[in-house]
């Protein structure tokens, strides 16, 4: 299996330095449309999943390379930030008066998530093109989405 290019972490690697900084500056701006419009999870929430998930998945790749590959599969990272991930979610989903409350910015978290793993592994194309189709849909779509009493009628 090819891997990302092996990011000792003996010392301080500038490769390590873009990965982790480029996870927590992305999870601050993907929590900025959550902060606000005054979300319990927003941009320091944001920021430590991404960043949490670039130094699981960096340290999984690190301990990959170590042992050779033998008796270690790196995809069981995924289903952890999973699981994790769904257990801080849950948490902000609320129904309350018959509405969902934070449904987005519990998804906004996954992708926060699914971003910081992208970055722990170097993969800059994926994070590009996540990021911008995040932008479309946490920003733009909110331009031309109905208001909340405007939701009620339908």
């Amino acid at each position: 299996m090819d891997l990302i290019p092996h990011v000792p972490l003996t010392d301080f690697d500038p490769g390590l330095l873009l990965r982790l900084g480029a996870a927590a500056l992305i999870g601050l701006l993907l929590g900025l449309d959550r902060e606000l419009r005054g979300h319990a999870a927003g941009m320091r929430t944001h920021g430590l999943v991404c960043l949490a998930a670039a130094i699981v998945t960096i340290s999984i790749f690190d301990l990959y390379f170590r042992l050779n590959g033998k008796r270690m599969d790196p995809l069981r990272l995924f289903e952890a930030t999973g699981a994790f991930v769904g257990i801080i979610g849950a948490g902000l989903i609320v129904f309350s008066k018959g509405k969902v409350h934070n449904l987005t910015t519990a998804a906004n978290l996954w992708l926060a998530a699914a971003v910081g793993i992208a970055c722990g592994a170097g993969q800059w194309p994926l994070v590009a093109i996540a990021c911008l189709i995040a932008f479309v849909l946490m920003t733009l779509l909110r331009l031309i989405e109905p208001k909340d009493q405007d939701r009620d009628r339908f």
